[in-house]
């Protein structure tokens, strides 16, 4: 091979890359991670280690940003701090399972959303009590209160099912109902 096939060749790879690069970067985006965090991500996914100084070299950011960066994906336990055995700069590794990424990435969010909506409705319903069992309240508020009750009360069956959604994924339960197809 020549050299300016050889080079023609790593810039079609590199191109390939950057392709899945900006569809991982735009996909966290949706999920409400930065975009420089995802295009971070999609980055070291392709890397075997890195230290915060070559992310900053491939990337072109800062060494504050790259830091926050990591930080943030380590939150979500999809990218985790490894050592390079002869140097002592730490070097951080990319989570490369998607389905570990996905368990990783989405129960957390998932949990929240379901501990945080949970809270608020246990919150708002001591507080809708109050009206409804109010002996000077009239008729038509309480009535008012009971409706939005009640229909807090409807929306609970999904914030438990997100739970048990989030154990089934943690157990790899789920994947005796949705098995993973093995086809390349």
């Amino acid at each position: 091979m020549t050299n300016h096939h050889e080079e023609s060749s790593r810039q079609t790879i590199e191109h390939a890359k950057g392709l899945v690069i900006d569809s991982i970067a735009e996909t966290m985006d949706l999920y409400g991670v930065t975009r420089s965090a995802g295009t971070l991500y999609g980055t070291m996914y392709f890397e075997d280690d890195m230290t915060l100084d070559e992310m900053r070299e491939k990337l072109g950011m800062s060494k504050p940003s790259m830091s926050t960066g990591v930080k943030k994906l380590q939150n979500y336990n999809i990218v985790k701090q490894t050592f390079r055995k002869g140097t002592r700069r730490q070097t951080f590794v990319a989570e490369k399972d998607f389905f570990n990424f996905f368990s990783n990435f989405f129960t957390k969010k998932w949990l929240r959303e379901a501990k945080t909506n949970l809270d608020a409705i246990k919150d708002a319903q001591k507080e809708l009590k109050k009206v409804m069992e109010d002996s000077e309240a009239d008729e038509v508020v309480k009535q008012e209160a009971d409706q939005v009750y009640q229909q807090l009360e409807a929306s609970k069956p999904y914030y438990h099912w997100l739970q048990k959604l989030v154990d089934s994924i943690e157990s790899g339960e789920i994947f005796d109902f949705l098995p993973v197809d093995q086809e390349k």
